[in-house]
Formats: C-alpha cells, sequence, structure tokens
C-alpha cells in the first residue's frame, strides 16, 4: 500500500480514532474541554485539544490534533474532525462528521452525513483511486453505524463492567469495521501528571474490518489478529457520563497509546 494511503488510513482509521477518544456529550448542558499526549512506543508524536459543548439537546464536539512525526512511521501534520447531531441517550445520534488532515505537503478531508444513524452521503477529497485488492464498501454496510467521534460515548450506569458490554459500527469514510468491547479489569488511575485520578475501568476490543480495507494489508491482518487493544474509561466529573481515560494499541513498533492529560467542565 501506498505510504500516503497508510497516513490517510492512520488519520482517518483507528489512529484518528485514538486521537478522538474524547470527553462528550452529558445529561446536562455540558461545556468542556481536554487535552491529550499520543505516544508511539513512549515518544511524544502528537498533541490533541478538545472543544465540547453540548445543550442536552445537541452536540458538537471539534478536535485540533499537531503530529510531530516519527520517522518512516508517522508523517508530521496537523489533523482536525467535528461531530455533531443530537444528543440522544443512549448513545449520540451522529448528523455530520467531518475531518481534515494535512500531512507530507498533502491536504486530505472526508466529510460524512448521517440521517437516523445511517450514511446519507458521503465525500472523499482526493478520491481513492487504488481500488485493487480493496474490499468494496456496499450500501447495506453504512446503516447502523456513526463516526469515530460520537461511538465512544458512554451514558447513564455506572463505573463497572456492563460498560465494556457494547459494540461500535465504525464507518470512517474509508473503511467500515466494527469495534467489540469487553470487559477487562477494574483499575486505579494515580499519575498527577493526567488530568484524572481515580476509579477506571479497562476494556479490551476486538477490531473486525468490515469492507473499504484491502485485503493485503499487513495492517488490517494484525489489527485483526491483534488481542492487545485496550481503553480505560473514567467518569466524566458527575455528569453521569464515562469517558476515555487512556487507549493503547499494540504495534510492532511499541505500544500507540493515548492518554488524558488535562481536563476542564
Amino acid at each position: 500500500m501506498p505510504k500516503r494511503l497508510l497516513i490517510r488510513r492512520f488519520a482517518s482509521g483507528l489512529g484518528i480514532g485514538l486521537l478522538a477518544l474524547l470527553p462528550q456529550a452529558a445529561l446536562a448542558q455540558v461545556d468542556a474541554r481536554a487535552s491529550y499526549v499520543v505516544t508511539l512506543g513512549g515518544i511524544n508524536i502528537a498533541n490533541v485539544d478538545v472543544g465540547l459543548s453540548d445543550d442536552g439537546h445537541r452536540y458538537n464536539i471539534d478536535l485540533s490534533a499537531r503530529v510531530a512525526g516519527l520517522g518512516n512511521l508517522v508523517t508530521s501534520g496537523t489533523a482536525s474532525a467535528s461531530s455533531s447531531g443530537q444528543a440522544t441517550i443512549p448513545a449520540l445520534t451522529a448528523e455530520e462528521f467531518d475531518l481534515q488532515t494535512h500531512a507530507g505537503g498533502e491536504d486530505f478531508n472526508i466529510d460524512i452525513s448521517y440521517r437516523g444513524r445511517n450514511v446519507s452521503a458521503f465525500r472523499v477529497a482526493p478520491p481513492m483511486t487504488d481500488e485493487y485488492q480493496r474490499v468494496p464498501i456496499e450500501r447495506s454496510h453504512l446503516t447502523g453505524v456513526s463516526d469515530m467521534m460520537a461511538a465512544f460515548l458512554i451514558k447513564g450506569g455506572s463505573l463497572g463492567p456492563e460498560l465494556c458490554q457494547r459494540r461500535m459500527r465504525i464507518f470512517t469514510g474509508l473503511e467500515r469495521f466494527d469495534l467489540t468491547m469487553s470487559f477487562g479489569a477494574a483499575d486505579e488511575a494515580t499519575s498527577p501528571r493526567t488530568g484524572y485520578q481515580g476509579p477506571v475501568v479497562a476494556c479490551t476490543l476486538r477490531y473486525t474490518p468490515i469492507s473499504g480495507h484491502f485485503t493485503d494489508s499487513d495492517i488490517t491482518s494484525y489489527l485483526a489478529e491483534q488481542s492487545r487493544i485496550l481503553i480505560w474509561y473514567a467518569p466524566l466529573g458527575a455528569t453521569g457520563y464515562f469517558i476515555p481515560y487512556r487507549a493503547v494499541v499494540g504495534t510492532n513498533a511499541g505500544d500507540l497509546s493515548m492518554v488524558l492529560t488535562g481536563l476542564r467542565l
């Protein structure tokens, strides 16, 4: 797969998913800001800033990331993303998603519109031209889905194993895949260098490719066989919502990790 496609996939697929595991809507009005740091093999490669507004009926999340790069593994650049829609229970109902990246001297954009949890339209610019060995995206794959930012919201319940009992049907504009969550362990966040200290719940994730991926992709095969994909959830204050505190994906180059470093409600 050409390097430029790997860069786009990192930004729009699981990589951007890690950057997008951020505080989301709550049961009442919310105005939150958060900061995350992303590392690969223990080396900082990106900083992420997020703004969230939710009036109890509609939500809007905007994300900006600055990627420092790491040799031939990750190209330096910038990324911004936004998700908006209805602040429904038990999960957000996305209506619009937008992703813009600039890396390696190239600009890339994805726009997705939803209607009733189904994709009504999407645009990728520049469009994908290398379709050889790519699994076609069928219309049936675009029903009951969400974007990466809205999908990771957990509303209500308690900080326990039930938080992890869910399946997320994701469409990034390039790929369609499922993330199935299972309970891992109860844990405690203690580091004073992070944006939260207190109880957390660790969930394991299983990645299942559906369409849009390349049949000869080493990345797809690796992620589908990888059992070390973890997310730790923490309560978002006293709102009754739970947000990712940390996320880790094991890779051949070391752990790709994201951790909350600052949170303001």
